[in-house]
């Protein structure tokens, strides 16, 4: 049992306990600075955690060594240590953004953001499913701080609807998870796994019901159509670094979903295998094309931005649904890359609007952005990633998974939609930067074509603290906007953006890893014997 699988665990709940018990006799800066410090060590603990995996394989943890499958078992896999390493990387850039201002105004916003972290990696990390719903319902009370944290008439009416609709969703889940457990006698994924092949034919009927309720809580946390209309105003109407972690939130319910169809629902589970399957793919499908008209109509970059969240949900479970070790491996690369280019482009989004004044991020020809060349030569990067434009990261994903779908019934669809899609995120993201930039009024700064291709020599500065025409509240009590670079507020932009590119330079790493880790999940034998040690059916 290696004590290591804990500590992403352990890590954030004893910060997020110190800070909220220290948040009146600490000052803000040293509360920053404390969690910046946990947040480094969170990272270095879970790439700690990946070469144990890779070199040891499954790591598990029984709390309280109590053994499966009556005991909690936490599991660390190729794929939960994947994600970690996502979530951590990204909560380092979005926190770092965060301690510029934003996390002004409530001694509340460093606690939750730490609680946050403790959700999401349980929610990687453990191997039963009453305990994924517990780590779920721990990162949305975490979320629902966050999203209203700065308040503002926005951010409370998108909140409502985030609240009410993930209440309906944790109702659900629960209705899943109790009759699965009256049925089989075990909420353990590994016990389910070896279990579920054995239902009695009088309860297939009653397990694949459980199954699919599963699904509809987990399409709902993934944003998937037509689960998805709960994102776009809470993404958009929130700060921009608790945007930008927020890009990880609807990765969790895809790896939900990778993980219950190939470990629980797998080849192995007889009339019940592949459940999901022959669902998943049509409505992933649907995602990529409600998303991209989502992102054609967008009349803010921040609404914009969340769709494209939205778009990347709808290609990531498309490469998932083919169900094969290239489609899994291409989604898995496909992952990172779409997250990391998302939160860049809510940060740059923040940047934008407070160089905009009263214009905010809204599409409409204003004021030319301060320091031009770097904000346009930033937004242009983006704009390259995100689309799925070569030699970038994102093209590699969409071709590795046009790859996996070419011996696939399917195979036209796939191709038409996401090439599509693809093309008009162009078009979109085209007219942006034309807005943005180009059509920027005179004297506000440089915006010519030079500043939106070439730059890297100047940025954005401060924000004025005053409220948005939209709803949008600038950071409390920030020092009024200078025309010199503010590297602070941009260095996390160009770190996220450099995760993407060094996705390109480090191609063949990651996916002999994504690939290996493919492998893994379809073998899910591997899973049950390091979990339950032996004992099948938990007998």
């Amino acid at each position: 049992m290696s004590q290591a699988v804990i500590l992403p665990l352990l890590l954030p709940l004893a910060a997020a306990i110190l800070l909220l018990l220290t948040r009146r006799r600490i000052s803000l800066r040293v509360r920053r600075g404390l969690n910046l410090g946990v947040s480094v060590l969170e990272l270095l603990a879970v790439l700690w955690l990946l070469v144990l995996v890779s070199g040891e394989g499954i790591l598990v943890y029984q709390v309280g060594d109590w053994p499966a499958p009556y005991g909690i078992s936490l599991v660390a896999d190729r794929l939960s240590v994947w994600m970690l390493l996502i979530t951590a990387l990204l909560a380092c850039c979005a926190l770092y953004y965060a301690v510029q201002g934003t996390d002004r105004g409530s001694r509340h916003f460093h606690p939750l953001f730490q609680l946050q972290l403790f959700g999401l990696n349980g929610a990687f990390l453990t191997g039963d499913l009453f305990n994924l719903f517990v780590f779920f319902e721990v990162l949305l009370l975490a979320s629902y701080g966050l999203l209203l944290h700065g308040g503002g008439r926005a951010r409370v009416r998108a909140g409502l609807h985030f609240v009410v609709l993930n209440l309906a969703g944790s109702t659900l889940f629960l209705f899943a998870v109790g009759t699965l457990y009256g049925v089989l006698g075990t909420l353990s994924m590994a016990d389910l796994a070896s279990r579920v092949a054995d239902t009695a034919p009088a309860d297939v009927g009653i397990v694949r019901a459980a199954g699919l309720l599963l699904f509809t809580v987990f399409a709902l946390k993934a944003a998937l159509v037509p689960l998805y209309l709960w994102l776009p105003a809470a993404y958009a109407g929130t700060s921009a670094p608790v945007a930008a972690l927020f890009a990880i939130m609807t990765k969790v319910g895809a790896y939900a979903i990778l993980r219950v169809e190939t470990l629980i629902f797998g080849d192995t589970a007889g009339p019940l295998a592949h459940l999901i399957e022959p669902v998943l793919l049509p409505l992933a499908l649907a995602t990529l094309g409600v998303a991209v008209l989502g992102v054609l109509a967008a009349q803010g970059l921040r609404r914009q931005t969340a769709y494209l969240v939205v778009l990347s949900v709808g290609t990531l479970l498309t490469a998932f649904a083919l169900g094969t070790r290239d489609g899994i491996a291409a989604g898995l690369y496909y992952l990172p890359h779409s997250t990391f280019a998302a939160a860049a482009l809510f940060l740059l989004a923040d940047v934008i609007a407070r160089g905009r004044g009263a214009m905010g991020d809204r599409l409409e020809p204003g004021p030319a952005v301060p320091a031009a060349p770097l904000v346009g030569g930033l937004f242009f990067l983006a704009a390259v990633l995100i689309a799925g434009l070569p030699p970038l990261s994102g093209f590699l994903g969409k071709w590795m998974l046009l790859q996996a779908a070419l011996e696939r019934p399917a195979m036209p669809w796939i191709f038409a939609l996401v090439l599509t899609a693809g093309l008009l995120t162009i078009v979109a993201l085209a007219r942006t930067g034309s807005m943005l930039f180009y059509r920027a009024a005179a004297g506000g700064g440089d915006a010519s074509a030079l500043a939106l291709v070439s730059g890297l020599a100047s940025a954005v500065g401060r924000d004025d603290p005053s409220q948005r025409s939209d709803g949008w509240r600038c950071d409390i009590g920030a020092p009024a906007m200078r025309a010199g670079p503010d590297w602070k507020r941009l260095a996390p932009v160009l770190a996220l953006t450099g995760l993407c590119l060094v996705l390109v330079a480090a191609a063949g790493p990651v996916t002999a890893f994504t690939a290996a880790t493919a492998d893994a999940l379809l073998a899910p034998e591997r899973y049950i014997e390091a979990v339950l040690g032996g004992v099948v059916g938990g007998r």
